[in-house]
C-alpha cells in the first residue's frame, strides 16, 4: 500500500523546519550552526530533517527562496492595488518587516556573509534584488503614467533607490539594537513621499 502525502501538513511540517533552521542561522552563523542544532530547534529527528533536505546548505538556501516566493506574491498583489502609492508601501513595509524581528536583520547579514563564498546562493539574491527593483519600478512606472506620481528619478533609478535605503535601514537596525523601528519607517515613509511626489 503507497502512503499518501498531505500537501498542507507536508508544507507545514517543512515550513516550520525552515522557521527553526532560521533562528538557528540567525543566533550562531551558517557555518557554526549544524544539523543536529536545527533538529533540536524543530523538535525533529536527523531522518526527518533529512527526509525533507538533503543537507545543511540546503535548508539555508530554502529559507531564501521560501522568502523569495513571499516576496513575489506581494509584489503580485502591490501591482493589482488601484493606487500604486499603497501598492509601494504594501512592498517597502514587507521589505522593512525584519526591522522589528532583530533575528531577521541577524539573517540577513549572514546571507551577505554567505553570498561572498557561495557563487551559487549570491546568484539567488541577486535574482532576488533584481526582481524586488523592477517590481518597485513597475510601480513607479504605472504611479507615474496614471499621473499618480511625479518622480524625481527614472522608475529604474528610483526602484533602485529604495530598496537602497530600505537596505542602509537594515545595516543600521544590524549596528543598533534600540533602534525606533516605527519612527524609522516614519521616516523612509516621508522620504518616499519626497522621491515620488516632490511638489506634494
Amino acid at each position: 500500500m503507497v502512503r499518501t502525502v498531505d500537501p498542507e501538513k507536508h508544507a507545514a511540517k517543512r515550513r516550520a523546519i525552515l522557521d527553526a533552521a532560521a533562528g538557528c542561522f540567525a543566533r550562531d552563523g551558517f557555518e557554526k550552526t549544524s544539523t543536529a542544532d536545527i533538529c533540536r530547534a524543530a523538535g525533529i529527528s536527523s531522518g526527518s530533517l533529512f527526509h525533507y533536505f538533503p543537507t545543511k546548505r540546503a535548508v539555508f538556501v530554502a529559507i531564501f527562496e521560501t522568502d523569495n516566493a513571499d516576496n513575489e506574491e506581494i509584489l503580485a498583489a502591490a501591482a493589482e492595488l488601484a493606487d500604486p502609492w499603497e501598492g509601494v508601501l504594501a512592498v517597502v513595509e514587507r521589505m522593512t518587516s525584519a526591522l522589528t524581528l532583530p533575528g531577521v536583520v541577524r539573517l540577513i547579514l549572514e546571507a551577505g556573509a554567505q553570498a561572498a563564498r557561495d557563487p551559487e546562493f549570491a546568484e539567488l539574491i541577486r535574482r532576488s534584488d533584481d526582481r524586488m527593483r523592477a517590481g518597485l519600478a513597475g510601480l513607479v512606472d504605472h504611479g507615474a503614467r496614471t499621473g499618480r506620481f511625479s518622480p524625481v528619478l527614472s522608475p529604474a533609478d528610483t526602484g533602485n533607490w529604495i530598496v537602497a535605503l530600505v537596505d542602509a535601514l537594515l545595516s543600521r537596525a544590524s549596528l543598533d539594537p534600540g533602534l525606533d523601528a516605527e519612527h524609522e519607517r516614519a521616516v523612509l515613509r516621508i522620504l518616499l513621499e519626497k522621491i515620488l511626489c516632490p511638489g506634494a
